[in-house]
Formats: structure tokens, C-alpha cells, sequence
């Protein structure tokens, strides 16, 4: 008879064989998890989501992460957020990878070998606010203490401007290069000045029918990219019977560009010049459909069409069609992008491009401007009256030439302790700025970056903030929807380290100094500041959701993402007096002999990396540029024109310099470019920051002379000219059609 074998039996067997013939396989250990203290609501295996706010740029989009058994897995856009309505960019996608990153710092540390050193000592976090909270008791004057900040949210710079007011010390200063880059503060200043305020402008592309954009790259990471893609699409699905008509003004063709109907390479600092003479041309011809133009001739009685056209390199003929295109349409808009702001006369070129929305009368008209809802007024229960910038409390952009003050100031030794927070400008400044220089003349130097960035590393401590997943706050979107809208932030996971959020720790500084610091920050812990917050919105009349208690409230406020009105709210601007006299014709000025450096320098950032910040995210690293498909490295476009005069071809490496640095790049052929301009992206160049950004590149930051727009300060970084010249070496990009490249084989 015979004897059946069981399953168990056969796998033994099996396994007896198996190690006989040498064929097992190596053993390994395998790590379970334990989800020991799970939330009440959640089941093991089973997916929660949770509602907060993208912190990978300032725009504040609502996400959702699914989480199971305690670890985020996804993250997408909120369905039920007004601004970005469920979409979500690379990006905020890549946002699991800050949380998970291997880099990331796990505890306090101090530099023990001292600065640039890198060896850092673990400190218990009583230890390490103690040793802060000594540093400011010991100033000998409150004023020589100083806090650098990024754009941070809108909750820790409302606690870091009250501390700081108590203390007596200087309020923060806002800069960080992605604000530069976007022009942040020049457009405040341009709203100031044409309407009255310094909320930022909102431009209807959704319910427009012509788009005229002057260096706006807004379907890549100007202002809010999301958001404004989803109007575009909403505007290319033909509501007007068309797909609306999209003309870009720029000297590169950018990913925004290659979307639009036509792109106008501008001569580099002539985008106002375009704006002016195609103003002019609408006023003197009388066209469109909006009645008289008598009371705007005044803006442009100092404009000549000829000499605009000439100085822009756009002929006449070009700009008489594109002023009646813009002008007939029955809903245009024109945008004033970030670029114009990075040039000398980048103000004068920013009020000529709004100019032609009142030209055409679409300042708040559906289709045309509108200005940014300011959100809810916050009013504390406790300590001095709250800080507000212009009627909310939020943090105001600073100009680069407030920022070279503090270097000034730290360079003078007036500056005795240093702060900073969600800025690298280590790495974001020109290095003519010489920041390095000036950070070696404080004594004590505090940072709160969760990584150990270029700037962190000249700190003589570090107290890690959590990642934005882990974290709590609220964000008024800034431009924001067609609606008031408050984001809240709420962690979706543990803390995975023994990081501290920035806001609890300036809660128990503020404790532990006792006196006025303590009346300004009465609150416990973060989440109490923010409940108070939050409860001050309960039972508004415009808010979408109800409920009846306070507690509801605050449910709700987590469970939706936020809180915004139940119905669109848009905001009239009111023209101030600017209308009513010339407009400013203002040159372009250039950083460097022509002579010398015949060369235009045009940075723009990196569609995945921004400013540099996502450069240690290997998902961004690995996304191919969208019109070069590079990746991983820095690269240097040059028209084919001008590859063949310096005998140069795609991958041969070429020297870059300026009167402020040099840099050696691989070159890539674009015939998208002005033969007179040379285009880098930002965002790599990187010398710490993680294994994934460190010394990958070159950082152009090097090559930009760290000049000012004299009437707004701004940093002027498109107003430096360059040469080129031929090294005899090449350097093999990562490529999507050449995989060959230097890129993520070489990442240990």
C-alpha cells in the first residue's frame, strides 16, 4: 500500500535535498514591524488617509497620504482643497522620500570639532535648549541676535515674529532662492504699488481666452504650478468655443512655452519694452471693444513703438499683431513672471505687463486679475497685540538687499547669534555675496534643518526640525484660490526620529526664559496654539463645512485639510494712482563687458529640484529634464549658432565664467535659445546635503554678481554677462535616449 506524503513531510524532504546539493539559499534576517500603539480608528492592513498641506514648495496645496500600519505609503492631491482641487506635482509625490530619507538627521547634535567639520556629538534635547536659551539670556544687547528663515509656514513665523518682538531682537528675514526666483518680493511690491496692498496677484487662466506671459514659467514651478495647471487645462478644454491663445515672452523656450501657441524670444531685460509698445499700440489705435482709451494715453506718452521694437529685437509688424490679438479678445490677461523680476529694471517691466490688464479692462473681471484673499484675521487671547503684515499674519518676502544688510552686519561682528530655519544660503546666495565670510564672524550659529546642508554645516548646533509629515500647522495659500482658504498641516505619522518640531521648541525657549518671551508664548505645545487657531474660525457664515462645538471643529478642520469658503470669493483690486501718470521706461542693465562676456546668463529652475531643495530626493534626481531629458547633473544650453563658433558639440565640456566665478559644465545643443543667451538649470551644485545631491554638478549661484533692482532690491540674478570657452574633455550626461551618463550608477 502506499503511503501518501503530506505537505509538510515534502517540504522537509525538500529542504533536506536542497542543503545537500549546496543549492540553499543564504540565510537572512527579516525585521517585523510592530504597529504597538495603533490609532483607535485604524485596523492593521488597512489603509487611513489623512489630510494636511505640501510643504515641498510655499504654495500650499491640500494632499492626502494613505498610511497603513503607521507608515505613509502614497501621497496625493486633496479632492476637496480649492486650490489645487485633488492635482498634485512630482514634486509633492516625492514627498515620502524626505520622510524615509537615509540622510536625515535623528536627534540634536552639536559640531564638536568645530565648524565645517562635520563630527557632530548627540545632545539630549534639554541639554540643547538649555545651551540656546543661555545664548540669548547672555546678548548683551537683544539687537545682535538675528533669525534667517526660508518660507517657513504661516504658523511658525507668527510664533518666531512674536518671540523675537519680546525678546527686543530684529523680526526674521524672509529670503530663500525660490522666492527670488519666483520674484516674490518684487510682486509684492508691484501689487503695493499698483493696487494698494501687498497680496499677491491671481490670474484667472481658467476663464481667459489670450494669456500673454513675460517670464512666467507658471506650468512649472512659478507661484503655484498645480493650481495653475489646472487652469490651463480648464482654458485648453475650449469653454470659449476655442483653446485659447497662449503667447510666451522669453529668451528661452521653457517647458511652459513649448505649451503655448508661440513663443517670442525676447531680447534678455526687454520684456517691459514688448509690454510698452504693445500698450501704445492698443491706446493709439483704439483697439478692442472697451470703450474709450483716452485716460490710459497718459501711460504711455513717453513710449515710442520703434524704439521698443528695436531694443527688444521683436519687429514692429510682430508687436501690431500681437497688441490686436490681445486687445479683441473678449477676456485676456497678462502675466508679469518671475524673470522680469530678476532683472534691473525688473519693477519698470513689471508695471508695463500689469499695465496691459487695465489697458484692456480686466483687473477684476472674470478672466483678468484679481488679488489673493488674505484669509481670516487671527486674533490671540493672550500677550503683546498680534504681529500682522498688512492685515494678516503672514510672512512677508524680504528683498536681497535687506538680506545683504544682515551679511553686512555679521560681517561688522554686530551679530552675536544666529538662527536659521527652511533657508541653505550657503548654497541659495551668489557666493559674491560672500555669506561664507560673514557666518565665520558670529559666535554661536543655530540651525533647524532636518539635514545637514551647506549651511549646517557652519553651525555650531543643530536642532532638527520634524519633515512636514510629522508635523502640525496652517498655511494661507499665497497666490491663493478663488476663495479665502486656510490649509492646516497635522502629521500623518509618528515622529520617526528624535526630532522636535521649531514651533515646540520656541514654545519651551520662551518657557524656559520666563518674562515677556513667556506672555508672548503661552501655549503649551503646538497643537494648543493651533487649536486656538483653528477655533477662531468656528461658526464663520462663509466656511464650507459646520459644526457645533469647538472639538467638531477641529475634527472637521483635519478631516478636510483645512478650512475655505463654502462658494467662490473673489477679490476686487482697487488701482491706485499709478494709473494716472507715465509709465517708467527704465534700460536693462548687465552685470560684465560685453566686450569680454558677449553672453547673456539665464538661470531657471529645475522643474523637479527647484532651488536645490529636492536635489536629495532620488525620485527628482532621476526625472528627466522636460526639454533636455538630462538628468542628475548640471549642463550648459547653447544654441546650435553658437555651439558652431566654439566648435563645440552635445557632452563636450565648456568653462562658463563671469566677473563674479567660473563653472565647468557638459554642454547640450538647445535650439530653443537665443543665440546671444547661455542657459543653466539651478538646483544641483551641491557639496553636503546627502548622498544623493552631494558633488553632483555645478551650482551657477557661483557665476551671478550680487546686484539689486534699485527700486525694488531684489536680487537682479538674470543681469550677469558671460563668456564661453571650449575645454578639451567630455562629460556624458544621463540622458533619456543615453542612459550611459554619469547618474545614479555612480550614487554608493
Amino acid at each position: 500500500m502506499t503511503k501518501r506524503l503530506s505537505r509538510r513531510d515534502f517540504i522537509k524532504i525538500a529542504g533536506i535535498a536542497t542543503a545537500a546539493t549546496g543549492f540553499a539559499p543564504v540565510v537572512r534576517s527579516i525585521v517585523l514591524e510592530p504597529y504597538v500603539r495603533p490609532p483607535e480608528e485604524a485596523l492593521p492592513g488597512r489603509a487611513t488617509w489623512y489630510a494636511s498641506t505640501c510643504r515641498q514648495c510655499p504654495a500650499g496645496c491640500g494632499i492626502v497620504v494613505r498610511v497603513i500600519n503607521g507608515r505613509a505609503k502614497k501621497i496625493e492631491g486633496n479632492p476637496l482643497h480649492p486650490l489645487n482641487q485633488g492635482k498634485l506635482c512630482a514634486r509633492g509625490q516625492a514627498g515620502l522620500q524626505v520622510l524615509y530619507n537615509p540622510d536625515r538627521l535623528r536627534n540634536a547634535v552639536r559640531q564638536t570639532g568645530g565648524r565645517g567639520s562635520r563630527q557632530f556629538e548627540p545632545l539630549y534635547w534639554p541639554d540643547a535648549l538649555g545651551l540656546l536659551a543661555e545664548k540669548i539670556t547672555t546678548l548683551s544687547n537683544p539687537e545682535r541676535l538675528a533669525f534667517w528663515g526660508g518660507l517657513m509656514p504661516d504658523h511658525l513665523y507668527a510664533l518666531t515674529a512674536r518671540l523675537l518682538d519680546a525678546l527686543g531682537a530684529p523680526p526674521p528675514l524672509i529670503f530663500d532662492l525660490g522666492a527670488a526666483l519666483e520674484g516674490r518680493a518684487a510682486t509684492a511690491q508691484l501689487s503695493q504699488a499698483f493696487f494698494g496692498t501687498p497680496e499677491l496677484p491671481v490670474y484667472d487662466l481658467a476663464r481667459t481666452e489670450v494669456v500673454f506671459s513675460f517670464g512666467a514659467n507658471f506650468l512649472e514651478t512659478w507661484m503655484s504650478p498645480v493650481a495653475q495647471s489646472h487652469a490651463y487645462g480648464t482654458l485648453r478644454q475650449g469653454q470659449f468655443g476655442g483653446r485659447g491663445f497662449i503667447v510666451q515672452f522669453e529668451p528661452r523656450l521653457s517647458a511652459t512655452a513649448a505649451s503655448a501657441d508661440e513663443w517670442v524670444p525676447v531680447q534678455p531685460g526687454a520684456e517691459g519694452y514688448v509690454a510698452l509698445a504693445i500698450g501704445r499700440i492698443i491706446v493709439e489705435e483704439r483697439l478692442g471693444h472697451v470703450g474709450s482709451h483716452r485716460p490710459h494715453a497718459v501711460l504711455y506718452q513717453n513710449v515710442d513703438v520703434r524704439e521698443m521694437a528695436a531694443a527688444s529685437d521683436i519687429p514692429v509688424e510682430t508687436l501690431r499683431r500681437l497688441a490686436r490679438v490681445f486687445a479683441d479678445a473678449d477676456q485676456a490677461v497678462a502675466i508679469p513672471g518671475g524673470y522680469l523680476a530678476g532683472q534691473r529694471n525688473g519693477l519698470a517691466s513689471m508695471l508695463a505687463v500689469q499695465a496691459l490688464n487695465l489697458v484692456v479692462a480686466q483687473i477684476g473681471r472674470v478672466g483678468g486679475v484679481f488679488q489673493s484673499q488674505p484669509g481670516p484675521i487671527v486674533e490671540f487671547r493672550q500677550g503683546p497685540p498680534p504681529l500682522r503684515y498688512e492685515g494678516r499674519q503672514a510672512p512677508p518676502v524680504d528683498s536681497f538687499d535687506r538680506a545683504l544688510d544682515l551679511i553686512d552686519r555679521m560681517k561688522a561682528g554686530e551679530i552675536d547669534l544666529f538662527l536659521i530655519h527652511g533657508a541653505n544660503p550657503m548654497f541659495e546666495l551668489p557666493t559674491s555675496a560672500d555669506f561664507a565670510g560673514a557666518v565665520q564672524r558670529v559666535p554661536f550659529v543655530v540651525s533647524f534643518s532636518p539635514f545637514v546642508d551647506e549651511t549646517a554645516v557652519q553651525t555650531d548646533l543643530i536642532l532638527p526640525d520634524h519633515t512636514y509629515l510629522e508635523s502640525w500647522g496652517y498655511q494661507v495659500p499665497a497666490p491663493g484660490a478663488d476663495r479665502p482658504t486656510v490649509s492646516s498641516q497635522q502629521p500623518v505619522v509618528r515622529p520617526l526620529y528624535d526630532t522636535r518640531a521649531t514651533a515646540d521648541v520656541l514654545l519651551a525657549l520662551a518657557a524656559r526664559l520666563g518674562g515677556r518671551a513667556a506672555e508672548a508664548l503661552p501655549w503649551p505645545d503646538e497643537v494648543a496654539f493651533l487649536q486656538e487657531i483653528a477655533g477662531q474660525l468656528h461658526g464663520s457664515s462663509l466656511g464650507a463645512y459646520d459644526a457645533r462645538t469647538p472639538a467638531g471643529f477641529w475634527a472637521l478642520w483635519r478631516q478636510y485639510g483645512g478650512w475655505w469658503s463654502e462658494k467662490e470669493l473673489l477679490r476686487e483690486p482697487e488701482v491706485t494712482e499709478i494709473a494716472q501718470q507715465p509709465l517708467p521706461v527704465v534700460a536693462p542693465q548687465f552685470e560684465g563687458n560685453p566686450e569680454i562676456y558677449p553672453f547673456h546668463l539665464h538661470l531657471y529652475p529645475s522643474l523637479t529640484l527647484t532651488d536645490g531643495r529636492g536635489a536629495n530626493l532620488p525620485w527628482l534626481q532621476e526625472t528627466p529634464d522636460p526639454m533636455t531629458t538630462a538628468s542628475w547633473q548640471t549642463w550648459v544650453e547653447l544654441n546650435p549658432e553658437t555651439a558652431r563658433s566654439l566648435g563645440v558639440s552635445n557632452d563636450d565640456v565648456v568653462r562658463v565664467s563671469s566677473p563674479a566665478g567660473e563653472l565647468e559644465a557638459p554642454v547640450v545643443v538647445y535650439p530653443g535659445i537665443r543665440p546671444d543667451v547661455v542657459a543653466i538649470p539651478v538646483g544641483q551644485g551641491h557639496m553636503d546635503y546627502g548622498r544623493y545631491a552631494e558633488r553632483r554638478g555645478r551650482n551657477p549661484l557661483a557665476l551671478v554678481v550680487a546686484t539689486t533692482d534699485p527700486d525694488t532690491g531684489s536680487l537682479a540674478w538674470g543681469a550677469t554677462r558671460v563668456r564661453v570657452e571650449p575645454v578639451e574633455k567630455k562629460a556624458v550626461l544621463p540622458r533619456l535616449e543615453n542612459l550611459d551618463g554619469a547618474g545614479r550608477e555612480t550614487v554608493r
